[in-house]
């Protein structure tokens, strides 16, 4: 591989009001043995923004024994401290239809957690709360190729990079899932040569099935961008790799452990990953 000298664009940040909002669950699917795809809508939707592929909100699920959540105080655009704070867990979205005023989060039952648990009795009539989201993450696609590598957690967030990824341009992807039966199909218009790595009766978060895929790639010549997401500690010697071995630099790297094994609430912000300027 061959790296361009080009000075590769940086990524930005851009701010959306920060709203809270109680949403009606419309349809429920579970699309692989592990995933629900929960469709929610209502006219709170109304003002809903998101445009970078890993966008995400904020779930908010109420206290066992009450049928909603508690809402967020929100001052000033801020999201002020209360004396009850309301539950909750980080989720991409997958799909938003501001015409039918329809929201779509695929959740992964893993294991007991609040929001798998929460996912596994979804029902149509259900409500719940939905904070955010608070800005997107976005970069210009101009690079010459894109190197995608996902556990079934973060795969909501792959789905829409290749989903708005320029058509052509070169991808290569990996993503961790159980088994075949866990495999998506996906959309792109892109070059894209994508590979499932399964994991069998291995723990989720306890395999090196991506850093191996990741060190073994045979990336194209030209200007590259990475963009790696899934459990915090498998994802450390990948962003060493990226920088080390393939001379990546912190804009064209983004590494970010969607969730941490042994942590009920992980803040994939506090993690090391790539700084955003």
């Amino acid at each position: 591989m061959t790296t361009s000298t080009t000075a590769p664009p940086r990524m930005r940040i851009v701010r959306h009001p920060l709203k809270y909002r109680l949403l009606d669950v419309k349809r429920v699917e579970r699309i692989t043995p592990g995933t629900v795809r929960v469709t929610f809508t209502g006219d709170a939707l109304d003002g809903f923004c998101e445009q970078a592929p890993t966008d995400h909100v904020k779930l908010c699920f109420a206290e066992p024994g009450h049928e909603l959540p508690v809402e967020p105080v929100v001052e000033n655009d801020t999201w002020m401290d209360a004396p009850v704070e309301p539950i909750t867990r980080d989720y991409t979205i997958r799909h938003y239809r501001r015409d039918a005023r329809e929201l779509d989060i695929d959740m992964v039952l893993h294991g007991t957690g609040v929001g798998s648990r929460w996912a596994a009795a979804a029902q149509p009539g259900m409500k719940l709360g939905v904070f955010g989201p608070r800005g997107s993450e976005e970069i210009d696609f101009v690079h010459d190729w894109y190197l995608l590598a996902a556990d079934e957690t973060a795969l909501p967030a792959l789905a829409r990079w290749l989903e708005m990824l320029p058509a052509g341009v070169k991808v290569l992807a990996f993503v961790e899932v159980p088994g075949p039966q866990d495999e998506q199909q996906l959309t792109t218009a892109t070059d894209a040569t994508v590979t499932w790595l399964h994991r069998g009766d291995a723990a989720p978060g306890t395999t090196d099935l991506l850093e191996r895929a990741v060190a073994a790639a045979e990336l194209p010549d030209g200007l590259g961008f990475a963009w790696v997401a899934g459990e915090a500690h498998t994802l450390r010697p990948i962003r060493r790799h990226l920088r080390n071995d393939r001379g990546l630099t912190r804009h064209q790297a983004d590494v970010d452990g969607y969730w941490k094994r042994g942590t009920a609430n992980h803040d994939h912000h506090e993690d090391e990953h790539t700084p955003h300027a």
